[in-house]
């Protein structure tokens, strides 16, 4: 709680205080304890007896204590910010390695022998497979976006329609249940699988027959993934930008 990594035991009173500094956290350092106590329906002992349950001796201390926390989290959400940029511009230049290029090379020859691009995806993956089916559609072939892949099954596929068709499998841990339950329903079919995926030790990236992968560290905020997707719709555009350029100039 606060600057303390654990959670004192608070009475009602001590609630009340701690509602109040919460309430204007960056203002508390300019306050006066009177102010404080005002502000928060108490009294200044009562102020004292919350400060002391944070293990500072007086309002003072505890404004020091609180001022160096802030400080703390501001510095932390720039080293963040910073973090995400330099993943992003790693990213950017590893596009560049032979290994990507021969990845992406070998993606492009197999969408450019397709009719069909199915996308699939689960959460936020499921929104940039609708960009990818809309970007592809736009740019060289017929795309669609497959919006619940564990109520579609792919096994009714006949062979000749199964091996006109590409998936694009879009998971950025590339371990997602219903995109793997998916997957395998292709064992007796035709069809190619394309993952795009941050990991190449996954379950998608061994599932598919050609797995580019971007390596981006995950991120969560409770249980939600907040993983960026920029890598993904990179990849994305840039195939589709690539397959229409060779196609026109075949």
């Amino acid at each position: 709680m606060l600057f303390l990594d654990y959670q004192p035991d608070l009475n009602e009173t001590d609630i009340e205080v701690y509602k109040a500094i919460i309430s204007d956290v960056n203002a508390v350092a300019s306050m006066s304890i009177r102010e404080l106590a005002e502000k928060s329906h108490t009294s200044t002992a009562s102020v004292l007896r919350f400060c002391k349950k944070f293990r500072c001796t007086g309002f003072s201390e505890f404004k020091i204590y609180l001022s160096a926390y802030l400080e703390s989290l501001k510095e932390e959400k720039e080293v963040k910010t910073l973090d995400f940029e330099s993943e992003l511009l790693n990213f950017l230049a590893r596009t560049q390695d032979k290994f990507f290029e021969d990845k992406f090379d070998e993606a492009v020859h197999l969408l450019m022998e397709k009719e069909l691009i199915i996308f699939i995806g689960v959460g936020s993956s499921n929104v940039v497979a609708e960009y990818g089916s809309l970007y592809f559609s736009s740019l060289f072939n017929m795309a669609i976006r497959i919006e619940d892949p564990s109520n579609y099954p792919i096994n009714y596929l006949s062979t000749e329609l199964a091996k006109k068709m590409c998936i694009v499998a879009l998971s950025v841990s590339g371990e997602t249940t219903e995109i793997i339950q998916y997957l395998n329903h292709l064992n007796l079919s035709e069809s190619s699988v394309i993952g795009i995926t941050s990991s190449s030790n996954s379950t998608l990236s061994k599932l598919a027959d050609i797995a580019i992968t971007y390596n981006i560290s995950l991120e969560k905020i409770n249980e939600a993934d907040i993983t960026t997707q920029i890598p993904a719709m990179y990849i994305i555009e840039k195939l589709a930008k690539t397959v229409r350029n060779r196609m026109e100039t075949q």
